[in-house]
């Protein structure tokens, strides 16, 4: 594992492969040890950057630190410090917040965006209603390693299931800052977002369902949902075939599509 001194911190990550970056943006039930099923399919092909953020895995936030509200920043200092110029961002959950912030502030920088089972916070009115629909009939409760993975999923893999929840209990104690998570972008900034953009959805998510991302995808001009059954807030984890099938496809129809005359000329 490497480490770079980021924004104050010590910022971990793990880097695969050669050619077009891909970087990986773990959610809140995990770190950069998520990605076990992703760095192996793409790094033959691409350059794949896994990290943690700070506050997960052993990305030590300072005493006191900002959290989240940093997220953002430390993306761009690791990439600064690879060398990306640009690449193609894959959020998963909590990891949206950093993907899409760093897509609508720097879209020069971003090549396409993956939003899994996330909005990344974004606050459009339609997708908070869903939410605030979905929270009043679905109060959480219960570890987010027990919730992230659909019931389906853990008769028929508790093996993997049980790694997932290990995975999950690596990280250090998380304390939520007093104000909590800070707000995602507006609805007028994805309105101007010009980067190629496919959401996942599992049909089973409890967490962020179908309605909510499907939500989220119609505030972003151009963008695709997929949605994937017998998956839950994990499809990355829990159906990684179909996952990885999809965001090589859609990684190679962005750059197909930015390779174009009409692309290259308009400095896409």
């Amino acid at each position: 594992m490497s480490s770079a001194r980021i924004n104050g911190i010590d910022l971990q990550y793990q880097s695969y492969g050669e050619g077009d970056a891909i970087i990986f943006a773990h959610g809140a039930g995990g770190n950069l040890l998520s990605w076990w099923q992703q760095i192996p399919f793409f790094s033959p092909r691409y350059r794949c950057v896994a990290f943690d953020h700070r506050g997960f895995g052993h990305s030590l936030d300072t005493p006191g630190g900002p959290g989240a509200a940093a997220f953002v920043a430390d993306l761009r200092g690791l990439l600064d410090h690879l060398g990306i110029e640009s690449a193609h961002l894959v959020a998963q959950s909590m990891g949206g917040r950093t993907m899409l912030g760093f897509a609508v502030a720097y879209p020069h920088r971003v090549k396409s965006l993956v939003m899994a089972d996330t909005v990344g916070g974004m606050q459009a009115p339609e997708v908070l209603a869903q939410q605030r629909r979905w929270q009043e009939s679905h109060p959480p409760g219960g570890e987010i390693g027990f919730r992230a993975v659909s019931p389906l999923f853990v008769q028929r893999n508790p093996n993997l299931a049980n790694l997932y929840l290990q995975v999950s209990r690596t990280n250090p104690p998380r304390h939520d800052p007093p104000g909590g998570q800070p707000p995602g972008p507006t609805a007028s900034d994805l309105a101007n977002l010009n980067v190629p953009t496919l959401f996942f959805v599992g049909e089973d998510d409890q967490i962020s369902p179908p309605p909510v991302i499907a939500a989220g995808a119609r505030a972003i001009p151009g963008a695709r949902l997929l949605k994937v059954p017998e998956a839950g807030h994990s499809v990355y984890f829990e159906k990684p075939d179909i996952f990885n099938f999809e965001v090589l496809r859609f990684i190679e129809s962005a750059a197909a599509a930015a390779s174009t005359p009409a692309a290259v000329a308009a400095g896409v």
